[in-house]
């Protein structure tokens, strides 16, 4: 899938960002394979929000979110480790969720993430960008553009 490309961004060091299509993202997620019995979806805020709703909706479940900050607006660290900004939600009855990000990095987010939910509760990661096998976007190198983001 060709998105083209836009002016660096302060978070990519000065290399190319891909702008992605919205229509790009909501069809390729259409066509995504989800693990069957998902009960609801866990967002990481804040990157992680658009993409968790869009995935909820999808799926036709509930959505929460849980807050952490690690990296700043031009995605570089800004703490050592990931700092939850707000109490951790909720899950209710739900035993099987889906850990959503935007994107995965170093993987820090997400295992933080993962640590603040119910041991009891089977947690399974996806994310929209990464080079691992629960990212949708796996074939754009490079920093992207999320169309739901004014940089």
């Amino acid at each position: 899938m060709q998105f083209g490309l836009a002016p660096p961004a302060a978070g990519c060091q000065g290399g190319p960002v891909t702008p992605l299509a919205f229509e790009a993202i909501t069809a390729r997620l259409a066509a995504w394979t989800f693990p069957v019995g998902i009960e609801g979806v866990v967002g990481i805020a804040s990157g992680g929000v658009v993409p968790a709703a869009l995935v909820a909706q999808r799926l036709g479940v509930g959505l929460k979110v849980l807050a952490l900050n690690y990296r700043d607006d031009a995605n570089v660290p800004r703490h050592e480790e990931p700092r939850l900004l707000a109490p951790v939600p909720d899950l209710g009855t739900w035993r099987r969720v889906l850990l959503v990000d935007d994107v995965y990095v170093s993987g820090k987010s997400w295992h933080a993430a993962r640590r603040l939910l119910p041991a009891e509760v089977v947690v399974l990661p996806f994310v929209l960008k990464g080079k691992a096998e629960f990212a949708l976007i796996r074939d754009v190198e490079g920093c992207v553009q999320w169309p739901w983001k004014a940089w």
